[in-house]
C-alpha cells in the first residue's frame, strides 16, 4: 500500500441497498428482496439485481471519483452477496468486487473492502441488514463465518494492484459487557488475514457505530489502522432536528471550530500515544443548499482531520435528495414515479409494482447522468483531498 493518506469517497448503496439513499424507507436490504420476490418472482429479482448493480455505480463513476482528486474507494458490501455459504448467495457478487478493482486500477484509484452487513448483523439497523437483532454477537458460527469469508476475499484479492485494505467490521453496536467478544474476533481477523496477505491495511473499527476505539489498543500493530465515524452532532448532521445552525447551540453547547477538535483531538492523543493511524470511515451532512452552515461544517471538520493527519472517505457518493441523513455529492432532485416523495409507497419500494412494465425507466432512473453534482461540496472536497 504505497497511499500515506486516504482521502476518498463511499460508494454507498451500490453493493448494499440503503433505502434512505434510494429514495424510501430504511428497510433491511432482504427484506425489500424478499417483498419484491413475492411480486416478481425469483427470476425477475435476480435480473433486478443484475440490472441495478451494472447500472448503479459504472465506469463513469469510478471516472467522476478520479476527477474529484480522490484517491480511494471505499466499497461497502454485504456478505450476502459473496459468502457462498448463505442461502442467498448471489454467484455474480465476486465478479463485481473484481470489476470494481479493475476500474479502480484504470483511474489510479484504491479500494477498501467494507464488510457493511455480517451474517447475522453487528448492529440492529437496515445498514447491517439487520431484521431488528445485531445476531453476531449471540452466535459464534456467525463470526466464524466472517472470519472465513475474510480469509477468502484476502486470498482471492491480494495481489490486486488496486487494493487498499480490509474494513472487517462497519459500525459494530454491543453491550459494553461483551466488547471483549469483538476484541476476540478482531485479533482473530488479523492473525488470519495476515496469514495471507501481509501487504494490505486492516481497518478495525471501534464500537458503538465506530466510536469507542480505546480496547483496540492491544491489538494494533504493523499495518492495522484504526477506523472511526464522525457525525456528530447527528440531529445536525442528518437534519434530524429542522433550523439547526453551525455554529450554534445544538444539545446544550456551542458547536462551532473550538467544539470539533475537543471532539476530534481524543482520537488524534489516542494515535499519538499508540503510534497508529486514524481513518475516517465515514463522514457526511445533509444538504440544505448550505442555508444552515453546512459548508462551514464541512471545512472545520476537514482543516481537523488535515491537522491531525488523519485520513478520510465521505459518505457519500450519490443519493437520493431528502430532508435527512447524508447526502451525496451527487444528487437525484427530480421526483419521479419510483421516488413519489408525497408517497403513500416512496423510493425504493416504487421499484416492487412498477419492474415489469417499467424496466428500462428503472434503469435509466439509476445512471448517474440523471443526478445533479453538488458542486459547493465537490469543490470543497477537491481542495482537501489536493492537499
Amino acid at each position: 500500500m504505497s497511499i500515506t493518506r486516504i482521502k476518498g469517497i463511499n460508494f454507498g448503496s451500490w453493493l448494499l441497498m440503503e433505502g434512505y439513499i434510494l429514495g424510501g424507507r430504511n428497510i433491511p436490504e432482504h427484506r425489500f428482496k424478499n417483498e419484491f420476490e413475492k411480486i416478481n418472482g425469483k427470476r425477475e429479482l435476480e435480473k433486478f439485481e443484475m440490472l441495478f448493480r451494472d447500472n448503479y455505480i459504472r465506469e463513469i463513476d469510478f471516472e467522476n471519483a478520479s476527477l474529484m482528486g480522490v484517491n480511494t474507494i471505499r466499497l461497502p458490501f454485504n456478505a450476502r452477496l459473496v459468502d457462498k455459504r448463505n442461502s442467498s448467495y448471489d454467484k455474480e457478487g465476486l465478479n463485481y468486487v473484481r470489476n470494481a478493482l479493475r476500474l479502480a486500477e484504470k483511474y489510479s484509484l484504491k479500494v477498501i473492502l467494507d464488510l457493511h452487513a455480517a451474517i447475522g448483523a453487528q448492529n440492529c439497523d437496515w445498514h447491517a441488514d439487520s431484521s431488528g437483532k445485531a445476531l453476531f454477537w449471540e452466535k459464534s458460527c456467525y463470526r466464524e463465518r466472517a472470519l472465513c469469508l475474510w480469509e477468502f476475499l484476502a486470498d482471492t484479492f491480494k495481489d490486486c494492484r488496486a487494493l487498499a485494505g480490509y474494513d472487517i467490521l462497519n459500525e459494530p453496536v454491543l453491550e459494553r459487557s461483551k466488547v471483549k467478544i469483538l476484541a476476540k474476533f478482531y485479533k482473530e481477523s488479523v492473525k488470519r488475514v495476515k496469514a495471507i496477505d501481509k501487504k494490505h491495511i486492516i481497518f478495525l473499527q471501534g464500537y458503538d457505530w465506530g466510536q469507542q476505539i480505546e480496547f483496540l489498543r492491544d491489538i494494533i500493530e504493523e499495518n492495522v489502522w484504526v477506523s472511526i465515524h464522525t457525525y456528530l452532532p447527528l440531529i445536525y448532521t442528518f437534519n434530524f432536528t429542522p433550523f439547526l445552525r453551525f455554529p450554534g447551540n445544538i444539545e446544550g453547547r456551542r458547536w462551532d471550530k473550538k467544539e470539533v477538535y475537543r471532539y476530534l483531538s481524543p482520537y488524534y492523543k489516542f494515535a499519538q500515544k499508540n503510534k497508529t493511524h486514524i481513518f475516517v470511515g465515514e463522514f457526511g451532512i445533509n444538504w440544505r443548499m448550505n442555508n444552515y452552515g453546512e459548508i462551514d461544517y464541512l471545512k472545520e471538520i476537514l482543516n481537523a482531520f488535515e491537522d491531525f493527519k488523519f485520513s478520510y472517505t465521505y459518505w457519500t457518493y450519490k443519493c437520493v435528495a431528502r430532508h435527512a441523513f447524508p447526502d451525496g455529492v451527487y444528487q437525484l432532485i427530480a421526483n419521479d414515479k419510483f421516488i413519489k416523495r408525497e408517497g403513500p409507497v416512496y423510493g425504493w419500494e416504487n421499484y416492487i409494482k412498477n419492474w415489469k412494465k417499467n424496466k428500462k425507466d428503472i434503469i435509466n432512473h439509476w445512471h448517474t447522468k440523471g443526478y445533479t453534482a453538488n458542486n459547493q461540496i465537490i469543490g470543497l472536497l477537491k481542495k482537501y483531498f489536493k492537499m
